[in-house]
């Protein structure tokens, strides 16, 4: 399997970075408009968490010869995913979309970027990818161990879970095409 070069690097970091700072902007917008104090309490923490995440991506984006904290918009599939997020109504869906659906689905294509890339020369990206995922593990497990203690905060409709995970896995690649016909198409 071809591993990637330095720019195809640098491009999926600058993706991952644009991710994790949406992670928090919507995370961040939940905080004053969900009013259950033990959700409000869960996102928090985590805004820091993704905030942490997207700082390291940047600076490894910087070292993958792009502008320090570099962030590029993943395929447009991906950005309506993320919209979707964004747009959940309530507590319990919006609980449901970033822990279910959100971390889990960027957490497959992190762990798909960390088994194809050469670990050897792109060492600090597997790094800060690895971390990530952990940090990634900990946040889903902390979101379940609240559900568990209140069951009221448990989404009670798994067909919409159902369906923002199904549109969040058809989305094939989450780095946009940046070929330079893609790029002239979008110049048009």
């Amino acid at each position: 399997m071809k591993t990637f070069t330095v720019k195809e690097r640098g491009v999926h970091i600058a993706t991952f970075r644009y991710v994790e700072v949406r992670l928090m902007e919507i995370l961040s917008g939940w905080v004053p408009t969900t009013p259950e104090m033990e959700a409000k309490l869960l996102f928090g923490p985590h805004i820091w968490d993704a905030a942490e995440g997207a700082d390291a991506l940047g600076k490894r984006a910087h070292e993958l010869r792009l502008p320090l904290q570099h962030s590029l918009a993943p395929a447009a599939g991906y950005l309506g995913v993320l919209d979707a997020v964004a747009d959940a109504k309530g507590a319990r869906q919006r609980i449901a979309a970033c822990y279910d659906v959100l971390l889990p689905g960027f957490a497959a294509r992190l762990g798909a970027y960390v088994a194809r890339t050469d670990a050897l020369m792109d060492a600090p990206s597997v790094r800060i990818a690895e971390g990530i995922l952990a940090t990634q593990d900990r946040m889903i497990r902390e979101a379940n161990e609240m559900r568990e203690s209140l069951p009221a905060l448990r989404l009670d409709d798994p067909g919409w879970v159902q369906a923002l995970r199904a549109r969040e896995a058809a989305v094939v690649t989450l780095v946009a095409d940046s070929s330079p016909a893609a790029e002239a198409q979008q110049a048009a």
